[in-house]
């Protein structure tokens, strides 16, 4: 992911294959002009449509409006050397950077209202600093100001929960050096009972990561449920050769395929 990149989620997802130029912009939003465009475009149309529609529907409708969007890996800037900056930038997104544009745009009615809550979705307390990234995909359930509750008990009762020290790796260093480790309990659903139940109690708009068994992450790749005409899928910013861009992919065949899931569902 990038994050974001989210080392561990930066980490992760650059070892799982998860993980512009910008301008100061008139109406005070960082960002080239076709990001400007993107962003005002999509407010008028969340705008028109807002009372009609939930926050699951509102998050599957803005999400789809990324479908194509190529996948690009690290446009974050910020580091332990170098100053953090807001980075809007919808010309590519990584599979963490697509779930903070969409929940951020599902909060706001205009530019600079955008800004300002991707400010809140991407860092703790707003703090626009390295230090203050939400570095894990489960930080959306646990850093403030929260951006989503963990709901992946209440999917299903065969979850499993591991006690994980995040950015803590497998040889005894950190992924991120200068960020401490941090003790969770993280809940996950097994592949294996991933079944019609458990898609039944999704939402639309639910943010799924993929949960992995590496030491000191939590997930190695994100993406939204959303329920479409051809049934259940998988949103997601996929690093995929075939991809390499927003691709919607059959929700249960994806699962199976790898450990299990971790479900957060926005606040």
């Amino acid at each position: 992911m990038s994050k974001k990149i989210f080392l561990p989620l930066a980490v992760a997802l650059a070892l799982a294959g998860c993980a512009g130029h910008q301008r100061e912009a008139d109406n005070g939003v960082n960002a080239d002009s076709t990001t400007r465009y993107r962003i005002e475009r999509l407010m008028a149309r969340q705008g028109t449509n807002a009372a009609a529609m939930d926050e699951g529907e509102a998050i599957k409708a803005i999400s789809a409006e990324f479908l194509g969007t190529p996948y690009t890996a690290g446009t974050l800037i910020g580091s332990d050397t170098v100053p953090e900056r807001l980075v809007i930038n919808f010309n590519g997104v990584d599979c963490f950077t697509y779930l903070d544009y969409v929940y951020a745009l599902s909060k706001s009615s205009d530019a600079a209202q955008f800004s300002e809550h991707l400010r809140q979705t991407r860092y703790v307390d707003g703090d626009v600093s390295y230090g203050h990234r939400k570095q894990f995909f489960t930080d959306w359930a646990h850093l403030p100001p929260l951006n989503a509750t963990d709901v992946t008990r209440e999917v299903s009762p065969d979850a499993v929960t591991v006690t994980k020290h995040l950015n803590q790796a497998a040889g005894g260093g950190k992924y991120f050096p200068s960020l401490d480790v941090t003790t969770r309990d993280i809940a996950y659903i097994p592949a294996r009972a991933v079944n019609a139940a458990v898609i039944r109690r999704l939402k639309n708009g639910d943010f799924i990561g993929i949960y992995t068994p590496k030491a000191g992450m939590d997930v190695t790749h994100t993406g939204i449920f959303v329920m479409t005409e051809g049934g259940p899928m998988l949103r997601n910013a996929s690093s995929r050769a075939a991809n390499r861009k927003v691709v919607d992919s059959p929700f249960l065949a994806y699962v199976k395929r790898t450990p299990g899931i971790v479900v957060l569902r926005g606040i």
